[in-house]
């Protein structure tokens, strides 16, 4: 067992990062005997500042957080896994792992200085402060420049790591000053093992969950351990094609949206409570009793964030549909191409096999380029029923 086993299909980012903090551990160790601060850069397979880019569900976040294990631990050999800085890294416990995942659709400027004020601390416990930001590419421009200056000279004992889709969405400034490491999408039968192993799902179900999830080991374990989650897939997978009017499509969009908002609700309402709660008794208020006008603002602050992880969360879910949408319309294009690649959905093959006789190469990649937009107004803070209304109206049949 090692932080690694849930890295699934990254051979090459793996040993990159292996090596790299077996050259931390050495810095590390001449600081000690020497007490000089030694910086990383000497050993060429450490540097002070990585971006961990990938597709959608390749397990950037992952990846990172068992880099940031690895140069935590105590071990044999660095990243064992058994080891308590290993463990407590790897949960989320460890004190010199400083972790952002928004859950907001932007990460605001005072978190960002908030990280910046955390990296100039020496290590509490640990020969390394690690501040990992999960979702980099969710920040604006003039908050990504607020970065600069830490990423370019941090302290000595310091180590940046961001995680984005693509390099593409940092500025090329802060690119230039990190190390790039790439991961790629992980083959399905790793996605698979994972889920079985990591998840306890059955092998059959694990497999086509991987393969109907395109890899994305996020989405493979939504379909592996709901049960419900294949029916909802096929409603709407099915849905475009049944639609006969603009009237159908607008029927079908605000279904969808409405069951995108009682998904996200359903996932943030009992944490929304909660968070008052705990907010209510640390401000010493009944839980049912007026709030002091002095106290409202608090209160106030609170239910806000609250409102923008409800928008972050459906748009989340709204986005996971036009990725089932994507991969269905992309088994068509491959039938009518005559392509021999093994499809994603195989237990819609009649409904794929219909599609694609029923229409040409030219409406598939229209209906393709049609997803592909709506996940970009979706992303843009568009209305989510008027992005998705639009949608619908494109993907239904042609006479």
């Amino acid at each position: 067992m090692s932080v690694w086993d849930d890295v699934v299909g990254q051979e090459a980012a793996v040993a990159s990062f292996t090596a790299a903090a077996q050259a931390a551990r050495a810095v590390a160790e001449q600081r000690e005997t020497s007490g000089q601060a030694a910086p990383a850069a000497e050993h060429s397979a450490m540097t002070h500042a990585w971006l961990v880019t990938g597709p959608p569900g390749s397990g950037r976040s992952t990846a990172a957080r068992a880099f940031a294990a690895a140069l935590q631990c105590t071990g044999p050999t660095p990243g064992c896994g058994q080891c308590k800085p290993c463990r407590d890294a790897v949960s989320g416990a460890h004190p010199d792992v400083v972790r952002l995942a928004t859950e907001k659709l932007l990460i605001t400027m005072d978190e960002v200085k908030e990280l910046i004020g955390e990296a100039q601390r020496r290590p509490w416990t640990g020969r390394w402060r690690v501040i990992l930001v999960e979702d980099a590419d969710r920040m604006a421009e003039r908050t990504t420049n607020v970065l600069l200056k830490s990423i370019e000279e941090p302290p000595p004992q310091t180590v940046w790591l961001l995680c984005t889709p693509s390099a593409d969405d940092v500025l090329p400034t802060i690119r230039s000053r990190c190390r790039l490491v790439t991961l790629r999408i992980p083959p399905a039968r790793a996605v698979a093992e994972l889920l079985v192993r990591r998840d306890g799902a059955d092998p059959e179900l694990a497999a086509r969950a991987a393969r109907a999830s395109q890899s994305h080991i996020g989405l493979a374990r939504h379909l592996a351990t709901d049960p419900d989650a294949w029916d909802r897939r096929r409603r709407l997978l099915m849905a475009p094609v049944s639609l006969r009017s603009v009237g159908d499509a607008v029927l079908a969009a605000a279904s969808l949206v409405e069951a995108a908002e009682s998904e996200a609700k359903e996932a943030t309402v009992e944490r929304d409570a909660k968070e008052r709660a705990e907010l209510t008794r640390a401000l010493g208020l009944e839980s049912d009793g007026k709030i002091p006008p002095s106290l409202r603002a608090q209160i106030r602050q609170l239910e806000e964030d609250q409102k923008r992880r409800a928008k972050r969360a459906r748009t989340d879910v709204l986005d996971r549909a036009m990725i089932d949408l994507l991969s269905f319309y992309r088994d068509v294009l491959a039938a009518q191409m005559g392509s021999d690649v093994e499809r994603v959905n195989i237990d819609l093959s009649e409904a794929v096999d219909q599609a694609a006789a029923s229409t040409g190469p030219e409406q598939s990649l229209a209906r393709i380029a049609a997803i592909e937009e709506c996940r970009t107004r979706l992303r843009s803070n568009a209305a989510p029923l008027l992005a998705v209304e639009a949608l619908m109206i494109q993907l239904r049949p042609q006479a």
